[in-house]
């Protein structure tokens, strides 16, 4: 009797001990549904008690023995958003599954047009861009959201850029016009641009300082743009104060493509890409034709001939790819008229006072990227030449200046540029909590043998303007560091340094020289959240823009002979922002932000006039909802 009630009570007391425990598994995957190895699995109760696994090569992890009760599960790997789940443990297993977003500021090779997801259809969106960026004015355009866009010129796809405004004039063949943020950003002074890696601002240009020709992009390959706005990222420098854009192509199709299109006012065009899998890797190739007259009476005989080879190995963590881009335009150009002379009658609406205005160029590039993922390491590097010329022709004053021959001016830039890009992420904690923290270096040389501005008559010319050759180069060093203090705050602090040599070799010995500069950049940010899929951002930073080496070293106007004050090489800017970003309402997000942009002078270099102008300090503000 005495032994079956020793029994029974041993039952009885052993009954709640298994019932206090339990266990916390599951898998972590990609958004392509592919598993992730080697990704920080964090369990955290209540009370703050903390264990930590690594998911094996399946992507699979458990906790066992884990005691009842509210727990946080968090799931971190490098170029990855962090992903959390809530779980109540009672006695017995517990799934806990997680699929992780590529991080918007993991500059990472881009394996296939499904990279990008649309941010706000994801089944779990807080996991995704909620969580991810790091101010209210950053995000992704997706591949499929460029996919239902009809794209009438290239530079529309930046115009996916929530607050971007293109246009376009002087022929189909020259860069866009930009607008953001209370700026008329030229051809892309103060928005900064890269395509596969590459820049595509061209600084001490003929025709503008940051001009930004992206003539050569081919959207039917483009796997997203991340972009952001402000001067907050130390990852970006020169150009980067109103906004950025890093454009993404793919590496592989999921079908060929061959289209052909035509349409009123001479349009045609005609586009074949196809990516076989070559050995173990992609080879990409796309090859498009173009021409276009538009609604003047002189059409633009716009003829485009554009085509790129990318042979891609590795995945969307580890691998290389090697890139070669060649692109040629040709084009007329029907510029700005007198009204006057429309009202007169002494030409129509889509006339012309000067029947041999337009231009020509060229661009050829060749890049290698690569880059190495472990469980809780990521480098990139990248490595870029590109080949650049322009010609263009325009006359803005017609026969004002020289009623003989008339004002007509051709400006020529011709340069090889090189460079190259390393980055490190690393996670690690700090008093038990997840940190990353990022450090690179950024080399660019541009070496400019002909940049000059020639008097032309019918496109001959008369005679030499001014003629300069430009060696400039710039070197930057940053790093920045990401912690996520508490489930509810994360915190950004960075700081860039820049140093800029510059090297003018000019057609009048007064205006050459040599001269170096440097600048120092901190930022700093703050997230708060998120709750019910709601987060709170606060973000502020230096910045800066360069201007032209040649209004940096100059002393004498070259058309007058009048002296010239030279300007500041590098200009500081300063920015701040407030804001919030949501995905509460099912298949909608939203963000708001209030910010401020302030310029020390908005010195500009005219190409148009070879000459500087220095304008007054400038501050914008607004209100931007998206």
């Amino acid at each position: 009797m005495r032994i079956a009630l020793c029994a029974l009570l041993c039952c009885l007391c052993s009954v709640p001990v298994w019932a206090q425990s339990g266990s916390v598994s599951g898998v972590a995957r990609d958004e392509t549904g592919a598993v992730l190895p080697g990704v920080s699995v964090q369990l955290r109760s209540d009370d703050g008690a903390v264990a930590e696994t690594t998911t094996a090569g399946g992507g699979q992890y458990a906790f066992n023995g884990v005691a009842n009760g509210h727990y946080v599960v968090s799931f971190t790997l490098i170029n990855f958003g962090t992903a959390r789940n809530d779980v109540q443990v009672q006695g017995g297993p517990v799934r806990a599954e997680a699929v992780l977003h590529l991080s918007l500021n993991a500059d990472v090779i881009v394996t296939g047009k499904s990279t990008f997801t649309n941010l706000a259809d994801v089944r779990d969106p807080e996991a995704s861009l909620v969580g991810i960026a790091q101010s209210a004015s950053q995000g992704a355009i997706t591949a499929r959201q460029l996919a239902t866009r009809p794209i009438m010129r290239v530079g529309e796809v930046l115009e996916t850029v929530p607050g971007v405004i293109i246009s376009q004039h002087s022929g189909g063949g020259k860069a866009n016009q930009y607008y953001l943020r209370g700026f008329n950003l030229d051809h892309g002074t103060d928005f900064a641009t890269t395509l596969a890696g590459m820049p595509v601002n061209m600084p001490t240009h003929g025709h503008g300082h940051g001009y930004s020709d992206s003539n050569f992009l081919i959207p039917e390959l483009v796997s997203g743009v991340q972009f952001s706005k402000g001067p907050y990222f130390a990852e970006q420098g020169d150009f980067a104060t109103a906004g950025a854009a890093n454009i993404n192509y793919a590496n592989f199709l999921d079908r060929p493509i061959v289209r052909v299109a035509g349409g009123g006012q001479g349009y045609s065009r005609a586009l074949a890409a196809a990516s076989p899998r070559v050995k173990n890797g992609y080879l990409l190739g796309a090859l498009e034709l173009e021409h276009n007259d538009g609604p003047w009476t002189r059409g633009d005989d716009y003829q485009k001939v554009n085509g790129i080879v990318r042979y891609t190995r590795g995945d969307a963590q580890s691998g290389w790819s090697l890139t070669g881009m060649g692109y040629r335009g040709t084009w007329n150009s029907t510029d700005q008229v007198p009204q006057r002379a429309i009202a007169d009658g002494l030409i129509g609406r889509y006339d012309n006072l000067d029947d041999t205005l337009g231009g020509d160029t060229s661009r050829v590039s060749g890049s290698f990227e690569w880059q190495r993922a472990q469980p809780n390491v990521s480098t990139k590097f990248i490595a870029y030449g590109i080949g650049y010329s322009l010609n263009l022709f325009s006359n803005f004053t017609y026969f004002l200046d020289d009623p003989e021959n008339g004002d007509q001016f051709k400006q020529v830039d011709d340069r090889f540029v090189t460079g190259a890009k390393i980055s490190q992420r690393r996670a690690s904690r700090l008093w038990g909590r997840p940190m990353q923290n990022t450090i690179g270096a950024q080399l660019r040389h541009d070496n400019i043998g002909t940049i000059g501005l020639y008097h032309t008559r019918r496109r001959e010319v008369i005679d030499t303007v001014r003629q300069d050759a430009v060696k400039q180069t710039s070197v930057s060093g940053y790093a920045q560091n990401e912690t996520a203090w508490s489930p509810w705050l994360r915190t950004l602090a960075g700081l860039r340094v820049d140093g800029y040599h510059f090297n003018v070799d000019a057609g009048d010995p007064a205006n050459g020289g040599a001269l170096n500069s440097g600048i120092v950049s901190p930022k700093a940010g703050a997230v708060l959240g998120p709750w019910q899929g709601t987060e709170f951002y606060v973000n502020t930073g230096y910045g800066f823009h360069s201007n032209d080496a040649r209004g940096a070293t100059i002393t004498r106007d070259p058309k007058t002979g009048d002296p010239a004050d030279p300007v500041t090489p590098l200009v500081r800017a300063v920015g701040s922002e407030v804001g919030a970003r949501t995905v509460a309402i099912p298949h909608l997000q939203s963000s708001v932000s209030l910010w401020t942009l302030g310029l020390a002078s908005e010195l500009l270099f005219v190409g148009d006039a070879v000459a500087t102008e220095a304008t007054r300090p400038s501050r914008r503000w607004g209100v931007e909802f998206t």
